[in-house]
């Protein structure tokens, strides 16, 4: 948006280890990975909830194209955007007299959509309902959402009442209790005009999450969906002294987030490690609180919180993304990417395809980078090697099949070297490994964009051009010499290493 543990070291053997990791010639890494070695539990929290455009752009076809293109690649369940109770839905006006009038009909159509394409809602609850606001104070979003906390909270609760009542009786309480609640979006920030912030965020929470679990008590609901990782272990405090209900704690932070405002000082974190950190922090001051089984949902998350080509719009992406699950795997129960798609106007309409947006896919529907990082490490098995490897995520699937993605990161502004690696498989008899690559040659649409010349307005021609240019190159089938790999991965480089499950017994 613009704006704005777990950890376990295990000492064994060197025989008994995953993943060995030890000097070559200089310049170079040999990593072994033991295809017999123990694994743990390797969840995909990092693909299974996005964030969105407002809601109004749900109706879209656009939005609608690019959030099927983004399921068929990653484990894409749940979908969070801001704005259901934006006026442009109208939700909620007054009559003449001044009773409330609910409108549920393009909620509807919003929530339908969703379904239809095979993903469920994150319910944030935002913004207010101009009529129902105490004052006019608009946020400075492209639409302009009104910030204001409710004239009256009995007319708050009434309208929560309302909107839970009509999603059961039209979806199921099956169906919504599957659902997440978040109240509001970054109260810490300008989208809260509240004074003084925290607590009347308090009181906004306190209204909601009673209103709607007198609904149904199986509805879940939580935040404080902060920016900078900020007000979890206040949030939690208050929930307790109060008897408040709270299923989930939900916050926020970007990879140029500034360690002053997540931490409170000063020694700099880099972009790489920002997220992370927070994540750790965060993980550490649920379980340090008095409902420690509280599950972490990061509703937001990328590599930063502004319009940079040189990030969102780059290779640079596919390591970020790589070296942030690495780093926050354990730590978190899911994490929302902001955003799948640019079909997004927080800034006003998108007015060239490549500016640095958020999204997976560009406009018109090309895909970025980042949308292959994440076919790519989608692919990933759902058991990881316990030993660790720096720049490595070294996992098997049930059937036996490795899949090791390895990467070389490179800082924005820093000199880029190849990354060399030897890759030694042990306890494998496979002859040969398949390698997908997504670096500045491979799965880059940007340089078919600029000899295309960087049109503004691409036409159809020339926007299947460009999806097709974006496409990953197919796998390519490498021998393995007695189980060994060379890799020499470049600067912004992501490579996904498949050796299939074939085993040996033998040394």
């Amino acid at each position: 948006m613009v704006r704005k543990g777990w950890r376990s070291s295990i000492a064994v053997l060197a025989l008994a280890l995953a993943v060995t990791r030890v000097d070559a010639q200089v310049g170079e890494e040999r990593i072994a990975v033991d295809a017999a070695a123990p694994t743990r539990p390797f969840p995909h929290f990092w693909e299974r909830m996005f964030g969105s455009g407002r809601a109004l752009l749900t109706l879209r076809e656009s939005y609608r194209q690019d959030l099927r293109a983004v399921r068929a690649v990653t484990a894409l369940a749940y979908i969070r955007f801001h704005g259901i109770l934006h006026d442009e839905l109208g939700v909620y006006t007054e009559a003449p007299q001044g009773e409330p009038i609910y409108n549920f009909s393009y909620v509807d159509q919003v929530y339908d959509g969703l379904l239809a394409n095979g993903v469920r809602p994150l319910v944030e609850l935002s913004f207010m309902p101009r009529q129902l606001a105490g004052r006019d104070i608009r946020q400075s979003f492209w639409y302009r959402p009104v910030v204001s906390p409710p004239k009256d909270y009995g007319r708050w609760d009434a309208l929560m009442t309302a909107f839970a009542r009509h999603l059961i009786e039209r979806y199921g309480i099956e169906e919504v209790s599957r659902w997440y609640f978040e109240v509001w979006n970054e109260p810490n920030l300008d989208f809260w005009a509240g004074e003084p912030k925290q607590a009347t965020y308090w009181r906004l929470y306190d209204h909601t999450a009673r209103a709607l679990k007198a609904v149904d008590a199986r509805l879940r609901v939580g935040g404080p969906a902060t920016a900078q990782a900020a007000w979890v272990a206040d949030f939690i405090q208050h929930c307790k002294q109060k008897g408040v209900p709270v299923d989930f704690v939900s916050t926020h932070v970007y990879g140029d987030d500034t360690a002053k405002d997540v931490f409170g000082s000063v020694a700099p974190i880099g972009r790489e490690r920002m997220v992370c950190r927070a994540v750790e922090k965060v993980h550490a001051e649920i379980q340090a609180s008095p409902l420690p089984s509280l599950p972490l949902i990061w509703t937001e998350f990328n590599a930063s919180f502004a319009n940079h080509p040189q990030v969102t719009d780059a290779p640079y992406m596919g390591p970020w993304l790589a070296e942030t699950v690495r780093q926050c795997d354990g730590l978190v129960q899911d994490m929302s990417y902001w955003t799948f798609s640019d079909v997004f106007e927080e800034g006003g309409v998108v007015k060239t395809p490549f500016y640095g947006g958020f999204g997976l896919l560009a406009a018109g529907g090309i895909p970025k980078p980042a949308f292959n990082a994440f076919a790519l490490l989608h692919q990933l098995g759902e058991e990881r090697f316990r030993a660790e490897a720096e720049g490595a995520l070294l996992t098997r699937r049930g059937d036996g099949t490795l899949l090791l993605a390895l990467w070389n990161y490179t800082e924005i502004g820093s000199t880029p070297k190849a990354r060399k690696v030897i890759l030694t498989v042990q306890h494998s008899a496979a002859r040969t490994a398949s390698i997908q690559s997504l670096d500045a040659e491979h799965g880059n649409v940007l340089p078919a964009y600029v000899r295309m010349g960087s049109p503004r307005y691409p036409t159809q021609r020339q926007l299947a051009e460009l999806r097709a240019a974006a496409a990953l190159p197919a796998p390519v089938a490498r021998p393995l010499d007695a189980g060994t790999l060379a890799l020499e991965i470049p600067p912004d480089g992501l490579v996904l290493v498949t050796i299939g499950a074939t085993r040996s017994d033998k040394e």
